[in-house]
């Protein structure tokens, strides 16, 4: 595990920190917001303000994790880019994606969206100091509480205006419209788990109470030992699916909040959650040193994604921590750190990690390398987690 550690830590250091450093948009601000399989980078696409989001998120942690100053004004160039044009002066709140000039393409305010500035933001404020970012991050906080959630939790999609109501076809999947999503869940609760850890504000604690809760009670399906992706309004399932990749994901984030949180009893009920999560995907999704990627009404969907197979080297590095005696994860930790660098990481010059594979290995569906959800937020994430974890 020291190999892989510094293996990962090389990784970090040479290939996916210079690849986002380049992408750096020293004219219009933040980052170029596409590069396709071609590895033509588009400077006139639209930039998507979660991935400058994640993008603020990346280079802050960068800077924690390696110690690296420079890695700062990074952050702070995708900061001023997410104050500057992302942030709506009128209605409050962050737009879902602007041109390559900052000007507004999609005013949608998505409850998704705004959790990730807010996680973004107290990153940044933990990095730099910057009272002004935690400042701005508990104002969407504030929003987010005020019009983004009703009595049975929180919502999704809203009009600029964040209040009227919208659809939501931009987390809704497989054929549903979804009301509620757990996918939405899952990030506002990392969002305050993060806010709450660096300002140690108890404003939040009794939000991550309650989405713990509603994680444990409306999310979860004991009996198919995973958690429910998409819901109506009252929390009735949608449709019968396994996100492998959620699941662990959720698994380790609900692990961290137990901890940030510090409630033994809460801590207790939740870890017997996230052991069964952890079990259940390594069960059924952990074929041939990968994860696939989701299984809808008893059909398997192997395609290996690239930010599952990230946040699986997370997800099983933490459930052998919270259960030393299964070696197997241990074990899937390393195999799966093999499998992404002989297949996912693109070799080619000037690329970073392909979007997704085939069963054979193959990227044959031939995605973007960077658009508004490929970013640096799953495998930086990864390489954070594994420098942190491994002694």
């Amino acid at each position: 595990m020291q190999r892989v550690k510094q293996e990962v830590l090389e990784h970090l250091k040479t290939k996916i920190l210079p690849f986002w450093m380049k992408l750096k948009d020293e004219e219009q601000g933040g980052f170029y917001g596409y590069m396709g399989y071609d590895l033509q980078v588009d400077k006139g696409a639209v930039k998507g303000c979660i991935l400058n989001s994640r993008i603020l998120w990346f280079f802050s942690n960068a800077c924690m994790c390696l110690g690296d100053e420079k890695l700062l004004s990074y952050a702070r160039h995708a900061f001023l880019f997410l104050r500057d044009f992302c942030l709506d002066r009128e209605f409050g709140g962050v737009f879902w994606s602007v041109r390559f000039d900052g000007e507004v393409e999609d005013g949608t305010k998505h409850v998704y969206n705004q959790a990730f500035a807010v996680y973004a933001l107290s990153s940044y404020y933990a990095a730099s100091g910057d009272l002004e970012a935690v400042s701005l991050a508990w104002d969407l906080f504030d929003l987010i509480e005020e019009r983004g959630k009703d009595e049975g939790g929180y919502l999704e999609a809203f009009a600029r205006d964040f209040r009227t109501p919208a659809g939501n076809e931009k987390l809704s999947e497989n054929g549903v419209m979804a009301e509620r999503t757990m996918n939405t869940l899952l990030h506002v609760f990392e969002a305050y788990t993060e806010l709450y850890r660096v300002t140690g504000d108890a404003r939040v604690v009794k939000q991550l109470k309650e989405m713990l809760s509603l994680f444990a009670d409306k999310v979860y399906n004991p009996g198919l030992h995973r958690q429910d992706v998409f819901f109506d309004r009252e929390w009735n399932s949608l449709i019968d699916l396994y996100s492998y990749g959620h699941d662990i994901e959720t698994a380790w984030l609900i692990d961290r909040g137990c901890e940030v949180l510090g409630d033994a009893g809460i801590t207790e009920k939740l870890l017997k959650i996230t052991k069964d999560l952890a079990a259940n995907v390594y069960r059924r999704a952990y074929h041939g040193h990968s994860l696939w990627n989701e299984c809808e009404k008893g059909t398997e969907n192997k395609t290996r994604v690239w930010w599952v197979q990230a946040e699986a080297m997370v997800g099983f590095l933490n459930a052998w921590e919270k259960a030393p005696e299964h070696m197997e994860y241990l074990r899937a930790v390393e195999e799966i750190w093999e499998y992404i660098k002989k297949f996912v990481v693109d070799s080619r010059e000037g690329a970073e990690w392909f979007w997704d594979l085939n069963d054979e290995g193959k990227p044959e569906s031939k995605k973007p390398i960077v658009e508004p959800w490929k970013c640096p937020y799953h495998n930086g994430r990864m390489c954070f987690e594994v420098i942190r974890r491994i002694k």
